[in-house]
C-alpha cells in the first residue's frame, strides 16, 4: 500500500497525518510539494491535510485547488485511487469540484477548536467499515470555516444517495442543531464522492489516532481504510 500527503504553504497537520499513516501500516508515506508536477508512481491513497493553504487568501482552499500537484490528484481521482481531505483538505476538494458544496464561515464567525461528537451517517464505505451504523464518535475540529452549505438539488442528491458520512451530534446520538458547532446544513461533518472513494471532513480524525492523546475513535477510519486501499 502506497500512500502520499499532499503539503501546501500554510499545511500545519501533514505530520500528524504522514505519522498516523507510517503508524499504522510501518511503511513511509510520500511527502508531495504543491508545485510538484507529478505524483509517485504506483499510489493507493492520497491524503490532503488540514492548514492554511496559501494563508487562507480567497476562500479557503481555492488557491491549493489551482496549485500544479492539484491537476494529478484530480487525474488520480478519476483512476479512483482513495483520497481523503480533512478541514482545509475537505475546502480543496470541494474547490477542485471533487466534491459538493462549499465550507463557509463558521455562524458565529469565529475560530472553533474543540472535540466534538460525530454520528456515523453510513458506515458502507472504506473509510467507515470499521464503525456501527449511527455509531457516537469523537473527533475534534479546529476550523474557522466549516460551515458546509450546497443548493438545495445538490443537498437532496448528497442524502438521496447515502453520501454523508458523518454528522455533528449530542453524546447520546441525536442530531440536533444545538450540536452543529458551526451551521452546516443537515449538521453535515463529513461527505462522500459518488463511488465513496474521495471522502471530506471538517474533523481531523488523526489527532484521534491514538488514546494518549484523548481519543482513538479517528484510528479506526484509518484502519480499515488502509486495508482497503
Amino acid at each position: 500500500m502506497r500512500s502520499a500527503v499532499i503539503i501546501f504553504p500554510g499545511s500545519n497537520c501533514d505530520r500528524d497525518m504522514y505519522t498516523t499513516i507510517e503508524k499504522i501500516t510501518g511503511k513511509q508515506s510520500h511527502r508531495v510539494w504543491h508545485a510538484d508536477s507529478k505524483l509517485p508512481e504506483g499510489l493507493d491513497f492520497i491524503a490532503i491535510p488540514g492548514g492554511f493553504s496559501y494563508g487562507d487568501y480567497l476562500r479557503c482552499g481555492a488557491m491549493a485547488a489551482r496549485s500544479p500537484i492539484m491537476s494529478e490528484v484530480i487525474k488520480s481521482a478519476k483512476k479512483g485511487l482513495y483520497i481523503l481531505g480533512v478541514c482545509n483538505g475537505f475546502q480543496i476538494l470541494t474547490e477542485t469540484g471533487l466534491l459538493p458544496g462549499t465550507l463557509m464561515r463558521n455562524r458565529n464567525l469565529k475560530f472553533i477548536c474543540r472535540t466534538v461528537n460525530l454520528q456515523v451517517a453510513n458506515n458502507d464505505s472504506s473509510y467507515t467499515a470499521g464503525y456501527k451504523q449511527k455509531q457516537v464518535i469523537k473527533v475534534p475540529i479546529a476550523h474557522g470555516e466549516g460551515n458546509f452549505f450546497a443548493d438545495s438539488s445538490t443537498l437532496q442528491e448528497i442524502e438521496d444517495e447515502g453520501r454523508v458520512a458523518f454528522r455533528y451530534c449530542t453524546q447520546d446520538g441525536k442530531v440536533e442543531d444545538q450540536a452543529n458547532p458551526n451551521g452546516s446544513l443537515n449538521n453535515i461533518a463529513g461527505i462522500f464522492s459518488k463511488n465513496k472513494r474521495i471522502l471530506g471532513m471538517m474533523p481531523h480524525p488523526e489527532r484521534a489516532s491514538d488514546s494518549i492523546i484523548g481519543s482513538s475513535d479517528g484510528k479506526v477510519l484509518f484502519q480499515k481504510l488502509l486495508g482497503a486501499a
